[in-house]
């Protein structure tokens, strides 16, 4: 497997959790998005899109994380991300998409840039956008884990699932850009649990050899 990545990336972090949870060697190939790596030709002919990840396994070109972590887990299914019983599966889906299809794009590189190169906002009121959109999925998730008898140490049941991914890369986002994570015990809760799992840690940004 070869992995295009950005060590700041969250749908890079949540590809490498689930990589490592799964056992799966790799190699990656590093792509430093604020240097526009992303936007040389070589890199568009693998992925028109110009974001990471993209995921090559054999001969498939696997490219969005949600795809890519849906793909895994069927392909590798142990241990699976998510359960097999359907009402639990559409929970732990939609808590993870909270983050993945809800906050996370609105807070990407290329929206921040838009901020700074097109409507010319100032910094405060693009940190005033990003925590807001933070916020607002982490309020939703706090919700969410009060209500479901499933919660505990994880999302949901008793091993890591899809939701903590999407967990994991809301919070650590919040804490990039400095977010109040005091009115959300149980999302950390449930983050200062995971980070204690090898496979969560070790994907984390700041353990990549791209860090900065």
């Amino acid at each position: 497997m070869k992995l295009f990545t950005y060590f700041r990336s969250q749908a890079s972090y949540r590809v490498r959790i689930a990589l490592n949870l799964k056992g799966l060697a790799r190699e990656d190939v590093y792509l430093h998005l604020e240097k526009g790596d992303q936007f040389a030709a070589e890199y568009r002919a693998v992925n028109p899109q110009m974001v990471v990840p993209t995921l090559i396994d054999g001969e498939h070109r696997l490219f969005q994380s949600l795809a890519i972590l849906e793909y895994l887990d069927e392909v590798y299914p142990e241990p699976p991300l998510l359960p097999r019983e359907p009402a639990a599966r559409a929970w732990v889906r939609g808590f993870a998409l909270i983050n993945i299809a809800d906050s996370h794009p609105l807070i990407v590189p290329r929206i921040r840039h838009y901020f700074d190169d097109v409507l010319k906002a100032g910094e405060e009121q693009k940190l005033a956008w990003i925590r807001h959109w933070i916020g607002a999925g982490l309020e939703a998730m706090e919700a969410l884990l009060a209500a479901h008898a499933g919660s505990g140490r994880f999302s949901h049941g008793d091993q890591p699932t899809l939701a903590d991914i999407g967990l994991v890369t809301q919070v650590t986002p919040a804490r990039t850009f400095d977010g109040d994570l005091a009115p959300y015990p149980r999302v950390m809760r449930v983050y200062d649990h995971v980070m204690t799992i090898p496979a969560f840690a070790e994907a984390a940004p700041a353990k990549q050899p791209d860090a900065e």
